[in-house]
């Protein structure tokens, strides 16, 4: 697709540029370089050296970038529709409204539904959710036909979500119409639905293989006659954050009304997309819970939540409910019978698990160091794993604190050359490293062991574990008490 010849054009100078004050409130340093130059080079501002206080985030956006909606977007979360194309989801009506209720607790803006005209048990469902009460405004996703749109309107929904393929792989293989029926028909649809007065997103589908002057025409065509929203749908997850970029600024030059994006991960570029879109100047982005949908599914919630984060957390934190992350990703996964996976952004069970010993020095002095998401900040806590061969003394010192023990730091590193010993057999577990370390201390407040004394340490761990096998068979050997009787 050809990217519009002004799309990514700089402003000509500093005095056609949009100023963006990051000051934390200061009325003065607007930002008119890169990388945090205010009027000059080096952070000199009109020859004066600028206060270090004042200096901004170079990775913040700049002043050229008043299109970022990095700090102001909307979430439609799909789970409820996109997730339910997922080969393995069957959502009845209860996970529905359990899923429905989390989602709207997280805080998301939108909840979008499967179309009330698929069967009767979806339009039955899509009532029942509307009538909840939800703070979050509930969707229905139709085809660009009156039919469908008759019934959507009649459940109670907040708005109507209106898709139809514009790419030349979908008119010839799937709806068989062309562009002129296209425009005819979704001006009709969105007529009627505006009507009612809901809310209207209309979208193509298979947005980034369709012509380029297809899709800015109708576009166009749509927002004139009032949409919420228009649509971009990478259908088959074949764009990259380049391309995403070039559509979304080239359609933001062209309509007023808001943007949408609906991006499959087929490789692996949703999170990217998506946040690429935003930069561009997109407002709203469609989700699911642990990314399921159709094939390998869309932008994952969590993930894009990670990368929205990183980039702004207060803004984050204000709007979502971060904590109940692993509560909905949880509920999901049950439901459609899968794990949540090990390297799952925020979530994933090692998301926070620190293992090199150089990294679990750092961590345990700041722990920004290696995270640049807070674990505490979505209910969650870092765990630094230390009973392995890549351990260092400084996470075992760590943990010696923990236990409440008192040893030297020559004492503590003669322990973790141990527990790398034993580490390089098979991987010890936090049971097996307090015990050592007890067994440690014992040896050295008894002074049956001192640092460098290889064979005594041996000693002592053998006849520990000996000790412990004894207690375990006297416990099993020992006769049960007798059950008492009534007189």
């Amino acid at each position: 697709m050809c990217p519009h010849a002004n799309g990514d054009s700089n402003l000509a100078n500093p005095s056609e540029m949009v100023a963006i004050d990051l000051s934390n409130g200061s009325s003065s340093g607007k930002v008119n370089g890169v990388n945090g130059h205010t009027n000059g080079v080096n952070g000199h501002v009109n020859g004066a050296s600028k206060p270090a206080e004042q200096r901004r985030n170079p990775y913040a956006p700049r002043a050229s970038d008043f299109l970022n909606n990095i700090s102001n977007f909307k979430i439609i979360e799909s789970t409820l529709r996109e997730g339910e194309q997922f080969a393995n989801a069957f959502f009845d009506t209860k996970t529905k409204i359990s899923i429905a209720k989390a989602l709207d607790a997280f805080g998301v803006e939108y909840l979008e539904l499967t179309s009330p005209a698929a069967s009767e048990q979806s339009r039955r469902d899509c009532e029942a959710i509307c009538k909840l009460g939800l703070k979050a405004k509930i969707l229905t996703h139709i085809r660009c036909h009156m039919d469908d749109a008759r019934i959507a309107v009649e459940t109670g929904v907040d708005g109507v979500d209106v898709v139809i393929g514009t790419s030349s792989f979908l008119r010839e293989f799937s709806h068989g119409k062309d562009m002129a029926y296209i425009t005819k028909t979704a001006i009709e649809v969105i007529e009627f639905v505006k009507s009612k007065g809901i809310e209207v997103r209309f979208s193509t589908e298979d947005s980034l293989r369709s012509d380029l002057v297809d899709l800015l025409s109708i576009y166009q065509t749509v927002d004139k006659i009032g949409v919420n929203r228009v649509g971009i749908a990478d259908t088959v997850g074949c764009a990259n954050p380049r391309q995403i970029y070039d559509l979304v600024r080239t359609l933001r030059g062209v309509v007023r009304c808001d943007i949408e994006l609906h991006l499959h991960n087929d490789t692996g570029m949703a999170i990217a997309n998506a946040y690429t879109a935003l930069e561009a100047g997109a407002t709203h982005i469609d989700t699911s819970v642990l990314g399921i949908g159709e094939r390998v599914g869309i932008t994952p919630l969590g993930g894009l939540i990670a990368c929205l984060y990183a980039a702004n957390p207060e803004y984050v934190k204000s709007k979502y409910n971060l904590p109940m992350l692993r509560e909905i990703e949880n509920l999901v996964a049950e439901a459609v019978e899968v794990n949540v996976p090990f390297m799952n952004p925020i979530t994933g069970y090692c998301a926070f698990t620190h293992k090199a010993g150089i990294h679990a020095k750092a961590i345990l002095n700041n722990p920004s160091t290696y995270e640049i998401l807070k674990p505490e900040d979505f209910g969650l806590t870092r765990y630094v794993s230390i009973g392995h061969r890549l351990t260092g003394w400084n996470a075992v010192k760590s943990r010696v604190e923990q236990l409440g023990l008192k040893l030297t730091d020559a004492e503590i590193k003669d322990a973790t050359a141990k527990i790398k010993e034993l580490a390089d057999v098979r991987t010890q577990s936090m049971d097996d490293v307090d015990s050592l370390l007890r067994v440690y201390h014992s040896g050295i407040q008894s002074g049956e062991l001192a640092v460098g004394q290889k064979e005594a340490l041996d000693r002592l761990l053998r006849k520990h574990r000996e000790g412990a096998m004894d207690s375990r068979d006297s416990s099993a050997s020992r006769p049960s008490s007798p059950v008492p009787t009534a007189a």
